[in-house]
């Protein structure tokens, strides 16, 4: 990618598949775009973001077999998944039984949400493209996403990682699993709640908004299918350029993020004890429990 990727063409098949063979990135068959949130510098020196701990994709709906042994072995026991039950009816992508994983609904929007009316208005905003259009649509996540956020904050401040739990029968780990508005691509919601952790855990900005960039890359295999699904919708049938434009994942629409999050919110504690209700002692525990020392890396 460059500084001047407009973020709606094919990437280099070549340059993908180098970069999804990588950390951040972690190949879970038949899901897409997963990425691990640990191993990013904080605030603090010689600490950094809990590497296994926590993960974000897209939904899980296609997960293989292979793909399924692949989540249990990495500690992956329990799954957030940020959809609303219309979005899942919509494209037939049902909430899957995977043996000995909890998947925990955990929509952001009520169905209310999804009327016809309003979904036009989001379909209308996310085909601009614009940083703007992307904040208001941010700024609904957060009005809305309370509940959903806490459920997650509350599992980080109660289920700890430590030494003694690093097998597959504790529940230390989570993937916070989404389908983003009717895609594929785990980016808006998902990315709110990963950046609300990292922000949380005392990652920098820059980080987080790097972090958030990556998903041009996580979503290309899907593509065609993402591509194929919105021009459907009666909106991008004739401009497939709107529809990408939807799609986009720009390292700006997230510092954007970090702005309206302070100036409207307060900042990310603030939105957090308004929003979920988690105390100042709750956040301490769940920041010591989103890192770890250097030293102590696996």
């Amino acid at each position: 990618m460059t500084a001047t990727d407009s973020g709606l063409e094919p990437l280099d098949p070549a340059y993908v598949a180098d970069v999804l063979s990588r950390p951040p990135f972690v190949q879970i068959p038949g899901v897409c775009n997963v990425r691990d949130l640990g191993s990013y510098p904080t605030a603090t020196p010689d600490v950094v973001t809990k590497p296994g701990y926590a993960y974000r994709s897209a939904e899980l709906s296609g997960i293989t077999e292979e793909g399924a042994r692949k989540m249990v072995s990495l500690g992956i026991l329990t799954v957030f998944d940020l959809r609303s039950d219309p979005e899942m009816r919509k494209y037939s992508s049902p909430i899957p039984t995977i043996e000995g994983v909890e998947i925990i609904p955990t929509p952001v929007f009520k169905n209310e949400d999804y009327s016809p009316e309003k979904l036009t208005k989001k379909f209308e905003l996310y085909a601009t493209g614009t940083t703007e259009s992307f904040m208001i649509l941010y700024s609904q996540i957060l009005d809305h996403g309370g509940p959903a956020f806490g459920t997650i904050l509350r599992h980080v401040r109660d289920k700890p990682n430590s030494p003694l739990s690093f097998t597959a029968r504790v529940r230390p780990y989570f993937l916070i699993a989404v389908v983003s508005q009717f895609l594929l691509a785990g980016k808006d919601r998902t990315g709110v709640i990963a950046a609300i952790l990292l922000k949380l855990a005392g990652v920098d900005n820059h980080f987080i908004s790097q972090d958030y960039s990556l998903t041009r890359v996580g979503r290309e295999p899907e593509r065609a299918k993402v591509l194929g699904r919105l021009l459907k919708e009666p909106l991008f049938a004739a401009n497939s350029e709107a529809a990408m434009r939807m799609l986009t994942s720009r390292y700006e629409t997230m510092r954007a993020f970090f702005n309206l999050l302070e100036e409207k919110y307060g900042g990310v504690e603030t939105y957090v004890k308004t929003y979920t209700k988690l105390t100042d002692e709750d956040l301490k525990t769940i920041r010591s429990n989103l890192v770890v020392p250097t030293k102590s890396r696996m």
